[in-house]
């Protein structure tokens, strides 16, 4: 295969195919065109004219007399192309080896034990048919991050992109709500809306907090989870977690902060909280962690306030038939 490229990038693209009249292309960036050589091997006349079914030809193009045909293909956007390298299983973008079934509808690797090894599409036997032309199409190629339209201005090749989309710091955020499967993802404006409107979180404006904890049987100790507030503070958006569960036989309850950014952000923040009672006091200050990192993998990493039950009972005083424990805390901005 070969590209034809100018002052601004691949300009144009070429198929040489023995295949007589081809007559369907693919997309890609207004006013520029991607030049491809498909090799008489890897064509196969239904297989390929069906892979790539948003190619469109020039309204100058046409089949030459000679063993080869000549196609020149214009490309109107990117997103045909997009579309082209999407696997129909898992809608992630196929990387080679890239598997057709002998109709041309194309698969990724991964998914072909998805489907029991038969074509989503027409349901034939897959077989290890590998798309030659795709692969050869998806390795020559430059595209832009998929997540352009939430701020990301990078260009990659095809196989470096994918790495790229897997690390975009401006890829969607999972809803941090914690003791939930919750599969929203989003930016952190959408999050924070997602949050207060559908899990009922309280939102308070503001770097102290002061959270009472009751529960009246502390001695049933069950893994639990809860966000007990967002907090607006110097412009970013930051959870309180409190979660209860057994740190091996041991019934204990953590605290921690979690930040609504990325982690390099994240670290430009320190927080403390404070728990006592009885004139005596437990103290944690930290960096607060990115809801990148979920708060499973947070508490499992014991990055936060930790009050076994004996001591939460000790701090709430009375008869320690009562779990009566008062959080509070302060975000701060390093200098």
């Amino acid at each position: 295969m070969q590209l034809i490229t100018g002052k601004d990038g691949v300009v144009g693209v070429v198929i040489f195919c023995s295949v007589p009249n081809v007559k369907e292309a693919f997309a890609m960036a207004p006013g520029s065109s991607i030049v491809t050589e498909v090799p008489e091997s890897d064509c196969v006349s239904d297989g390929l004219s069906e892979a790539l079914t948003s190619i469109r030809l020039d309204s100058d193009s046409t089949c030459k007399p000679w063993a080869s045909s000549l196609v020149t293909v214009g490309l109107s956007s990117l997103t045909g192309l997009n579309d082209l390298l999407e696997c129909p299983v898992c809608t992630n973008s196929m990387r080679p080896p890239i598997l057709q079934c002998p109709n041309g509808h194309t698969i990724c690797s991964s998914c072909k034990h998805r489907v029991e090894n038969h074509c989503p599409t027409c349901r034939q036997e897959l077989g290890n048919i590998r798309c030659l032309a795709l692969e050869k199409v998806a390795d020559s190629i430059q595209l832009p991050c998929k997540y352009q339209s939430l701020g990301c201005t990078e260009i990659h090749p095809y196989q470096k992109k994918l790495k790229h989309e897997e690390l975009c710091r401006f890829r969607p955020y999972s809803c941090p709500y914690a003791g939930s499967e919750c599969l929203i993802a989003g930016d952190v404006p959408m999050l924070v809306s997602h949050l207060i409107n559908d899990h009922k979180v309280d939102l308070h404006e503001g770097c102290t907090f002061n959270h009472r904890y009751v529960k009246s049987n502390p001695y049933e100790v069950e893994n639990a989870t809860w966000m007990l507030t967002v907090f607006k503070c110097f412009g970013q958006h930051f959870c309180l977690h409190f979660e209860a569960f057994l740190l091996g036989m041991a019934p204990v309850y953590m605290a921690f902060l979690r930040f609504m950014g990325e982690d390099s952000e994240a670290r430009n923040f320190c927080y403390s909280l404070e728990v006592g009672g009885n004139g005596r006091k437990l103290t944690w200050q930290g960096i607060p962690r990115s809801i990148r990192d979920s708060h499973k993998k947070v508490r499992d990493s014991f990055d936060g306030l930790i009050i076994h039950r004996n001591m939460a009972l000790f701090f709430s005083g009375g008869n320690r038939q009562e779990l009566k424990l008062r959080v509070t805390g302060r975000i701060w901005k390093e200098q």
